[in-house]
């Protein structure tokens, strides 16, 4: 392509939306949907499953290269860029003779180095956009490894998607969100644009738009949200998928932010309050090198008196103590846990080191 996709991209008023089916399944179908599509102005890139990795077999694949003529002929009718998935050799060179405009790695892709690393040499001396979707696990390793392998072959139009992770607890996603993972990413990476795939974390099309917005206040780029003109009868993610008409109206109702302002009376206002969470930042590293201080100490104590360093009973008493604090402050219970599951944490390993000085002191 002859653009670079980070000016195209980072545009507030105007953000990154791609949309389209999850797969496709009949020219008609195709055809019909980007028309549908085309109709909104917010709407840049057409998206399209040409080949469907399938966790089991048996199920609709995709009617692979076939596919590619539908949405070379809907590019040339509504002027939309085309972008489909890829993972393997054989589909990026489909991909460029059908004059794909952007490809995409899946989740299945992004989780395999050797994988992306092929892609990566497959791709090396065009300028075709590639977005990276993140592993299917909550690794942020191998979701910027997989964007540098890209960088480091000389692809510059990279942008990452944000589509959510595996998850073992119960929850109401199809793919756990983890948005402390996306923030770190764009902390890691900020040079690199990121859309969000909010389909394949809600798994359900009433919250798309909960999950867009969420996105969106992160300040996210842009959606990938699937669109098909018959959802309910989508050959595959029935559920996630919205209509044309739904699609404008998820559009409409969202409000996109900007991360910047010129308001100087907003701007004095939001330097106060920064100052004082700064000085509040401040004091919770200071109560909390105190608390690890005296940690130390019991655990010293512990040592010359041979007393185990999990005291199950007292961990137990903490956490009760500090969620009927949490409750009374009306401090969300469940971030109360997590911040002192990570002290407890810290609090046995230091003690535990504290254990092996005398044990190597013993050796000596």
């Amino acid at each position: 392509m002859s653009f670079s996709i980070k000016e195209w991209i980072k545009r507030p008023e105007e953000p990154f939306i791609v949309a389209g089916p999850c797969s496709a399944e009949t020219e008609e179908q195709v055809l019909e949907t980007a028309r549908l599509i085309s109709k909104d102005s917010r709407v840049k890139v057409f998206r399209s499953g040409v080949w469907k990795p399938r966790t089991r077999p048996g199920h609709f694949e995709g009617v692979g290269e076939t596919a590619l003529e539908w949405l070379k002929k809907a590019k040339v009718e509504t002027g939309l860029l085309t972008t489909i998935e890829v993972a393997n050799t054989n589909h990026i060179e489909a991909a460029l003779r059908h004059d794909i405009d952007m490809v995409w790695l899946g989740a299945r892709t992004t989780v395999n180095p050797f994988m992306v690393q092929e892609l990566a040499e497959a791709l090396k001396g065009t300028d075709i956009p590639v977005m990276v979707k993140n592993p299917v696990n909550p690794d942020l390793q191998l979701w910027v490894g997989a964007v540098e392998r890209l960088q480091k072959v000389g692809l510059e139009n990279v942008i990452a998607v944000h589509r959510g992770f595996s998850s073992l607890s119960q929850n109401k996603y199809r793919n756990y969100p983890n948005w402390a993972l996306l923030i770190e990413f764009k902390s890691l990476m900020p040079e690199v644009p990121v859309i969000c795939d909010p389909s394949h974390i809600a798994g359900r099309r009433e919250m798309i738009l909960e999950v867009s917005q969420r996105a969106i206040d992160l300040d996210t780029d842009g959606l990938m949200i699937e669109t098909h003109i018959d959802p309910e009868n989508a050959k595959t993610d029935s559920r996630q998928q919205v209509s044309p008409a739904q699609l404008a109206e998820t559009l409409d109702q969202l409000v996109f932010r900007s991360a910047r302002s010129s308001n100087f009376e907003f701007l004095n206002r939001l330097e106060q309050l920064r100052k004082r969470i700064d000085k509040i930042d401040l004091d919770i590293i200071d109560l909390l090198s105190a608390r690890m201080q005296i940690v130390e100490e019991i655990g010293l104590y512990k040592k010359d008196n041979d007393i185990t360093v999990l005291q199950i009973e007292r961990w137990k008493e903490i956490l009760k103590n500090m969620i009927a604090q949490a409750e009374n402050s009306e401090v969300n219970i469940e971030f109360v846990k997590q911040v002192y599951q990570l002290i407890h944490e810290e609090s046995i390993r230091l003690q535990t080191d504290v254990m092996n000085q005398k044990l190597a002191k013993n050796d000596e």
